[in-house]
């Protein structure tokens, strides 16, 4: 089985991703982790990063192009990244959202991204706008896809109210 995550900012999907797959003795990969490790490494932020993309592809076809093949090549994987749906086209797809209030709290008040600067609550709200913004500019333009078109996937949950735990329960209970 392929199992891949999606969703809006701070709905948990590299948690819940994460201890997904160790539940399953899967696989896990984090697309959103890579995308900032490509920032890091050229000293930029994950939203300059984006701002690249909107004008140049090689930052997300990098990647884009290892997730395509991984899920080629692999089976028992679970893969977190907003177009991981699509290039696995043969994997369970799970959207996971929150309200954008409750998903930059979470951000803000969780473990600090070092590409990723928010000095505020009210920061971490327009970054996220802003995020979502160019993710819809980015992908659509390079694949004409809505990474947050829920009918692209085959189960949808808000995690706004929810433990991870309750959250992963969910999921859990679609698989079986």
């Amino acid at each position: 089985m392929k199992i891949t995550i999606a969703g809006t900012p701070g709905s948990g999907k590299s948690t819940v991703g994460k201890l997904l797959a160790k539940q399953l003795n899967y696989s896990y990969y984090d697309v959103g982790g890579l995308r900032r490790e490509i920032a890091r490494k050229r000293g930029i932020t994950i939203e300059q990063l984006n701002v690249i993309g909107e004008t140049e592809s090689w930052p997300d076809t990098e990647v884009d192009n290892s997730i395509k093949e991984m899920g080629k090549k692999q089976d028992d994987i679970v893969v977190v990244g907003r177009t991981a749906f699509h290039f696995i086209p043969d994997s369970l797809k799970v959207f996971l959202e929150c309200d954008l209030e409750a998903g930059a709290k979470r951000i803000f008040k969780g473990k600090k991204r070092a590409t990723e600067n928010y000095y505020s609550l009210q920061s971490a709200i327009k970054k996220l706008k802003e995020r979502i913004d160019s993710d819809k500019a980015r992908y659509k333009k390079y694949y004409n896809l809505d990474p947050y078109n829920k009918t692209n996937f085959d189960l949808m949950i808000d995690s706004t109210n929810l433990t991870i735990k309750e959250v992963m329960n969910k999921i859990l209970d679609f698989i079986e």
